[in-house]
Formats: structure tokens, sequence, C-alpha cells
């Protein structure tokens, strides 16, 4: 006599952006505007380039005040930084959404953006466009606090600082990553408000996501005689 068996599996269902993530995504907001608007002011004390910002739209009364929020939102942005990544990795997160990036995906993506027919309606698919800018932004943020830190103590961390050369590489290197994620905000806000539920979603935690379990072996009741 033999047993018959039946396999079975319990769908789970979660949000697609867990607390924890939505917690770190809106820090990440505040540390990041901290840091640009008192990075604006640093850098108005000694512009690289033949412009300055506004005195509206940067953080600090003088260039010291400046640095004191840079500082503070600095570690803020560091500390929740390796929050994010250590989560993402741990979770499984940047596997799932972030691989794998094919060149044909690459293509097809870019060739439904030029043709006005690039879709937004699922939220728990990242097309290769997406994929390229979330890695690349974390890249980014990777150099930026690694420049920053050569900025601020080029004695101390001299390993870091010969990785650039002289000093305004480093200040040249700062203020171009800076700039690549404020242009990052510009279109990550812009795609938020033309789909205004993403915004929601990372509020509210999203659609929720259902995931079968690992399928197991029951014993069936039913007895079959060969």
């Amino acid at each position: 006599m033999s047993t018959a068996t039946i396999e079975s599996s319990a769908p789970t269902g979660h949000r697609l952006h867990p607390v924890a993530l939505r917690i770190m995504h809106w820090i990440n907001a505040v540390a990041i505007f901290i840091m640009i608007g008192s990075g604006w002011k640093i850098y108005n004390d000694d512009a690289i380039f033949g412009f300055h910002f506004p005195d509206a739209v940067v953080i600090g009364k003088w260039a010291q005040y400046g640095l004191q929020w840079h500082f503070f939102g600095m570690w803020i942005f560091v500390l929740n930084g390796l929050a994010y990544l250590s989560y993402g990795i741990a979770s499984g997160r940047f596997r799932q959404k972030l691989f794998p990036i094919s060149l044909g995906e690459i293509l097809a993506t870019v060739g439904d953006a030029l043709r006005l027919r690039l879709s937004h309606d699922n939220l728990t698919h990242y097309n290769a466009v997406q994929k390229i800018l979330y890695l690349g932004v974390m890249l980014i943020g990777v150099l930026i606090v690694i420049s920053g830190l050569a900025l601020w103590k080029p004695v101390q961390f001299s390993e870091l600082a010969d990785l650039f050369g002289d000093f305004q590489t480093i200040r040249l290197v700062h203020f171009l990553c800076m700039s690549a994620i404020v242009a990052f905000i510009v279109v990550h806000v812009s795609l938020a408000l033309l789909v205004p539920k993403s915004l929601l979603a990372m509020v509210t935690g999203g659609p929720t996501v259902d995931e079968a379990k690992p399928r197991s072996t029951v014993a069936s009741p039913i007895e079959a005689t060969p």
C-alpha cells in the first residue's frame, strides 16, 4: 500500500514598501535636503564656477552655520544609508527589484520611453531605466560620502584624498555628485507627481504583494492499493 501525497502552497501578502523601508526613505529625503541646502551655502563661500546659489535656497546664515548643518545632515545620511544598504541586501530586495538587467531590456525600455509608451501602471516592477537610475544614485551616494570625507579630513583620510589627486579635484567630484543627485531628485519627484499612486505608496506601503510560501508535502488520508 502506498500513501498519496498532495502539495499545498499558502500565499502570504506584504506591502510593496515595508514600514522600515518607508521610514528610511523619508529620513533620507530630509538628510539630503539638509545636505544640499547647506552644501550650496558652503559652495557660495568659495565658488568653483562663476555663479552662486540664491540665499533663498541655501541653509545657514553664514558659511560656518552651513558647515554645522552639513555635518548634521551627513551623519544622518551615512547612518541611514548604511541601514538602507544592509536592509536591501539582507532582505533580498535589491536582488529582487534591481536585478537582472539585460541589454535587451534596456533597449526595449528606452524605445518605449522615446515612443511615449512607457507604462507606470505596475508599481511592483521596475523597468530597466529605473533599475539603472536606482543603482546609479546608490553608487553616487557612496562616492559623495568618500569625497566628502576627503574634503573634511584630507590628512586623516589621506588614502581617500589620494584617490582623487588634488584638493580642487575632490571639490569638483563632490560638486558633480551633488549635481547628479539633484538631477535624480528632479526626475524622481516629477515621476511621482505624474504617477501620484507611486508617491502614495511610499506613505501607505502601496499594494499588497502576494508571494507563495515554499510548497510542503502533506500526507493524504486516501490510501491507494497498487
